[in-house]
C-alpha cells in the first residue's frame, strides 16, 4: 500500500507557521473550542477536567465493577439453560429455469423438484402442561419446518412439533414431550425498559451453542418497513447486544434474567453483527402463546381500510388544505365495502387522530393498535373530517386471510388524489394556471380503477362541480353515497370522464 502525502509549497508552509505561531499566543482558542465570528465569541459548555488517575485501583471501584459482573453472570446462569438450539429441515421447491447438471443429482439437488434444507436457530421454553412442554420462537425458524428438533443447554434432544406460527408477527410455539425436569424461562415486562439499560442477549449464532452477548437498549419502539418482508404488526426493541444467524428465536433478558424481548432480526449490509439488532417485545409474545397453544394460530382485528402518511415533503400543501394543524394520524384513502369501518361511519378522507384512548403516531401505529383489538370489540375512532373533529365508534372484525385481502375490488372508491402544485404541473406538461387535482395512485378491480382512472390524471370536477381542494373533493364524494359519480379528468391535453358507483 503506498502512502499518500499532500504537498505544501514552501511560502504557504510559513503563513501556516506564522498562523499556528498567531494562535498559540492568542492563548490556543482552537484548543479551547472557541472561536470568534463577527467581533464576538462563541460560547461552548466544557466538561471539568478529570481528577488524575492513580496507578492503583480504588478498591471501592473494583468492587462496583464486579456488582456489575456479578449482575451479567447471575442473568447468563438463568437464561443460559431456558434457551434452547431449534434444529429444523424444511422443504424448499428448486426453479427450474436452468439446465440440469450432474452435480445436481450428485447432491440431490434438481431444478423444478424439491430439496430440503437445514436450518438453526434459537427457542426459549416459556411453559408446560403436563407432559408437554412449550417453546417460543420466530416462525421463519420454524414456521416451514417438516422436521423439528429441540436440543436443550444440557445437551438432551428431543423431537419438536409445531403447534402454531404466524408470519405477521413472526412468532411460532413448538412443543416437545418428556416427563423429565425441564426449566422455565420467567417472563419480564417490557414495557418498564428504557433506552440505556442493559440487555444479553442468549442464543446460538452459527451454531455456537449458549453464547452470550451484552449491549444495552439502543431505542424502543422500532419499526419495521413491511416492504422488506419483516413482520410488521409489532414494534422492537433495538439493542447493540451482537445478534447473529442463529440467535433468531433465542432471548433478550434484562439483568434480573426476565426475558424482555425474543430477538428476530438485525439490520446489516454484511448479514453480520454492526450493533443493530430487534427483538420483538415480550409483551408483544405473552398473549400470542396462549392463543398459539389454543388454536395454533393468531387473530388480528381488522378495520377496512387503506391508509396513507401524508407528509410536507411528499404531499405540500395537504395539511393546510385538510385543516390537520399538528395533529398526526393516519389518512384514509379508501373504505372496504361492508368492512367494519364502511358500518362504522368511516369516510375516504379522514384523517384518524384516535384510537381508543391511544394517539395515533401513523399508520403503521394505527395498523397495530387495530391489529390487537379482539374481533367482536367496540374501538373508539377520533377522526378529522372536513378540519372538524368526529367521533365514530366501530366493531373490530376478524382479519381476513391475506388471499381475501388481496382482492381490492371492495375498495372505495379506490383512487387517492393530491393537490396540484407546481412540481405536479411541471411534471405533467400543465400550465401554471391550471387548477384541479392529481390523482396519485388508482386501485386495480375498484370501482375508479374499473372506470379508468390513472395516475397523473388531472381531476377537474367531480358530478359537475369543479374541485381544486382535496377537501372539497371528499366531501362532495361523501354527499351520497349511493349516487353514480362522474369525474371530469384531464388527460394527455384531453378531457375525459369517467363513471362509476359504490
Amino acid at each position: 500500500m503506498t502512502t499518500r502525502f499532500l504537498s505544501i509549497p514552501r511560502r504557504t508552509l510559513g503563513v501556516l507557521v506564522a498562523l499556528i505561531i498567531l494562535v498559540t499566543a492568542a492563548g490556543g482558542l482552537s484548543a479551547l473550542g472557541a472561536r470568534e465570528t463577527s467581533g464576538g465569541q462563541v460560547t461552548v459548555q466544557e466538561a471539568s477536567p478529570p481528577p488524575a488517575r492513580p496507578v492503583e485501583a480504588d478498591p471501592r471501584d473494583i468492587s462496583v465493577a464486579e456488582s456489575l459482573q456479578n449482575a451479567f453472570g447471575s442473568a447468563a446462569s438463568k437464561a443460559l439453560p431456558v434457551v434452547v438450539q431449534v434444529n429444523v429441515v424444511e422443504v424448499v421447491r428448486q426453479n427450474a429455469q436452468r439446465s440440469i447438471t450432474p452435480f445436481d443429482f450428485f447432491f440431490n439437488q434438481i431444478p423444478g423438484g424439491q430439496q430440503e434444507r437445514r436450518g438453526l436457530g434459537s427457542g426459549v421454553i416459556v411453559g408446560r402442561d403436563g407432559d408437554t412442554v412449550y417453546v417460543l420462537t420466530n416462525n421463519h425458524v420454524a414456521g416451514s419446518a417438516k422436521e423439528i428438533q429441540i436440543v436443550l443447554n444440557d445437551e438432551r434432544k428431543f423431537e419438536g412439533k409445531l403447534v402454531g406460527g404466524d408470519s405477521r408477527m413472526d412468532l411460532a410455539l413448538v412443543s416437545f414431550a418428556t416427563k423429565e425436569e425441564v426449566p422455565i424461562a420467567t417472563l419480564g415486562d417490557s414495557s418498564t425498559l428504557h433506552v440505556g439499560d442493559w440487555v444479553i442477549a442468549v442464543g446460538n449464532p452459527y451454531g455456537f451453542t449458549s453464547s452470550v452477548t451484552a449491549g444495552i437498549v439502543s431505542a424502543l419502539h422500532r419499526q419495521a418497513d413491511s416492504s422488506t418482508g419483516i413482520a410488521s404488526l409489532t414494534d422492537y426493541i433495538q439493542t447493540d447486544a451482537s445478534i447473529n444467524s442463529g440467535n433468531s428465536g433465542g432471548a433478550l433478558v434484562n439483568l434480573r434474567g426476565e426475558v424482555v424481548g425474543i430477538n428476530t432480526w438485525i439490520a446489516s449490509q454484511t448479514g453480520g453483527s454492526i450493533g443493530i439488532g430487534f427483538a420483538i417485545p415480550i409483551n408483544n409474545a405473552k398473549g400470542a402463546i396462549t392463543e398459539l397453544v389454543q388454536s395454533g394460530k393468531l387473530t388480528y382485528g381488522w378495520l377496512g381500510v387503506s391508509i396513507w402518511d401524508p407528509s410536507p415533503q411528499s404531499t405540500p400543501g395537504l395539511a393546510e388544505d385538510l385543516k390537520l394543524g399538528n395533529r398526526t394520524g393516519s389518512f384514509v384513502t379508501n373504505v372496504v365495502r361492508g368492512s367494519p369501518a364502511d358500518k362504522g361511519g368511516v369516510q375516504p378522507g379522514d384523517y384518524v387522530v384516535k384510537a381508543g384512548i391511544t394517539d395515533v403516531k401513523d399508520s403503521q401505529n394505527l395498523t397495530e393498535i387495530v391489529a390487537r383489538v379482539k374481533p367482536d370489540a367496540e374501538l373508539p375512532l377520533t377522526v378529522i373530517r372536513q378540519g372538524a373533529e368526529q367521533k365514530l365508534t366501530v366493531r373490530i372484525a376478524a382479519r381476513p386471510d391475506e388471499e381475501i385481502l388481496a382482492n381490492q375490488s371492495g375498495y372505495w372508491p379506490g383512487m387517492l388524489v393530491l393537490p396540484l402544485s407546481d412540481t405536479f404541473r411541471q411534471q405533467l406538461g400543465l400550465t401554471n394556471g391550471q387548477k384541479g387535482l392529481v390523482v396519485w395512485d388508482s386501485v386495480d378491480g375498484s370501482p375508479a380503477g374499473v372506470a379508468g382512472a390513472r395516475r397523473g390524471d388531472v381531476v377537474l370536477s367531480l358530478n359537475g362541480t369543479a374541485v381544486s381542494t382535496v377537501s372539497e373533493f371528499y366531501r362532495l364524494l361523501n354527499q351520497d353515497p349511493g349516487r353514480e359519480v362522474a369525474l371530469r379528468v384531464l388527460r394527455q391535453g384531453r378531457e375525459v370522464t369517467l363513471s362509476f358507483g359504490k
